[in-house]
């Protein structure tokens, strides 16, 4: 077992890397729409531009990223450079103009940020071992959770008086914290061949990249419903978020956008812990189902109305969607490449595939908004995740290992 030190340590990573490792996030559309604004040639579908282009960059790095953690064994240090890379990418955005330099230092963020997924979770396999991963991921995803709640609140409270700007000084702070708590986790405890999601029984031979991308059925099918998804999902809390700027102006959004945030966060705590102690006895499969249903209807209610408080009551529900795909999703990757040491290039390659869900669901949302209006894009959204709830009850098997092959 690994020390208490590691441990407490991998919380402490999860818990200031959460608010890091995706970059600025929805705060991109306020800062741009709140601060730029119209007259510097900034709406919905600009910002939903410059979104899919840095999307597009970290989506293609997903796969290299996932090789580069299957291959490089001192995988904190990947960790603490990606940090570095993402925050000062997101630091500058005060300090730039124009729609070439925000797309690129978005871009740098994304491409720096793809590796903090596979990282994280090889270090944890690497680490506890397979019949102690699931339970582990539901705790790194309720530091995780906790983290992104902690940082909302605190951009809440201090937005009112300091403006959209101090989400980049509180990333600072966070990146620097995470760096320290990622150099506290023991290197010499984290197995290489589990962390790459081999077995002691394999004799350390890995299955070839490609034949696990590509003859794995389960896997292939996995990664398209991952994709539906995050074309569902990606665009919502940004199109909530460019709807409040509307509805509420400019001086409140961000400080709205931050409690939208802080309930959801607050909400995929709990929902981490239960997936990650029951994701054994339920099994993978009707608690996935449970979170394409919850997206759906979180479309839907969207457009019920456009109070401010209504909003915040409903982004909630992200907390239990987002929050189960999050725990589950290293968790059903780690079941289908059991034995193939390809566990980090898996997560890339299917993380790709969802990223390209996610950078066309900006761009989607962003030109229904400007076209149509916004009720007519969250029944777009809601749509997509209905029907990826039944191509998930359809195509998808079970994954859940017996429990003697858990080992």
């Amino acid at each position: 077992m690994p020390s208490r030190q590691s441990l407490r340590a991998l919380d402490a990573v999860n818990f200031f890397l959460a608010d890091v490792r995706d970059g600025l996030g929805p705060y991109l559309a306020i800062y741009l729409l709140a601060v730029r604004g119209p007259e510097h040639g900034w709406n919905e579908a600009t910002v939903g531009s410059v979104i899919t282009i840095a999307g597009v960059v970290g989506l293609l790095s997903q796969t290299p990223a996932g090789i580069l953690i299957d291959r490089v064994k001192n995988r904190r240090a990947i960790i603490v450079v990606a940090a570095l890379a993402v925050t000062a990418s997101s630091v500058v955005l005060p300090f730039v103009s124009g729609f070439a330099l925000v797309a690129i230092s978005q871009s740098v963020a994304s491409l720096a940020g793809a590796v903090f997924a596979p990282a994280i979770a090889a270090v944890t396999l690497g680490l506890m071992g397979p019949r102690m991963f699931a339970p582990r991921v539901g705790r790194n995803e309720a530091f995780n959770h906790a983290g992104n709640a902690t940082a909302a609140g605190v951009a809440a409270l201090l937005a009112w008086s300091l403006g959209p700007v101090v989400v980049f000084w509180l990333m600072g702070v966070l990146a620097v914290l995470s760096v320290v708590a990622t150099t506290r986790i023991r290197g010499d405890e984290i197995d290489d061949e589990l962390a790459r999601g081999l077995t002691p029984d394999d004799d350390g031979k890995s299955v070839g990249a490609w034949t696990t991308l590509v003859t794995n059925r389960p896997l292939l099918i996995f990664a398209i419903i991952a994709f539906t998804f995050h074309l569902a999902n990606a665009a919502m809390l940004t199109s909530v978020s460019q709807l409040l700027t509307r509805v509420v102006g400019k001086d409140s959004a961000t400080s709205l956008v931050a409690l939208c945030i802080l309930a959801a966060q607050l909400v995929m705590v709990p929902v981490a812990i239960v997936v990650g102690r029951k994701a054994d006895v339920w099994g993978r499969k009707p608690i996935f189902l449970v979170a394409f249903a919850v997206l759906t209807v979180r479309g839907l209610l969207y457009t019920v109305s456009d109070n401010a408080a209504w909003l915040l009551a409903v982004q909630a529900l992200d907390g239990i969607g987002a929050g189960i795909f999050g725990a589950l999703f290293p968790i059903v990757i780690a079941d289908l490449t059991r034995g193939s040491g390809r566990f980090n290039v898996a997560q890339g390659a299917v993380s790709t595939v969802q990223g390209v869900g996610a950078a066309l669901s900006a761009t989607v949302a962003g030109f229904v908004i400007v076209t149509e209006g916004y009720t007519i894009a969250f029944w777009t959204l809601a749509a997509v995740a209905a029907i990826g709830l039944v191509l998930y009850a359809r195509f998808m098997p079970e994954t859940k290992q017996p429990v003697s092959d858990a080992a």
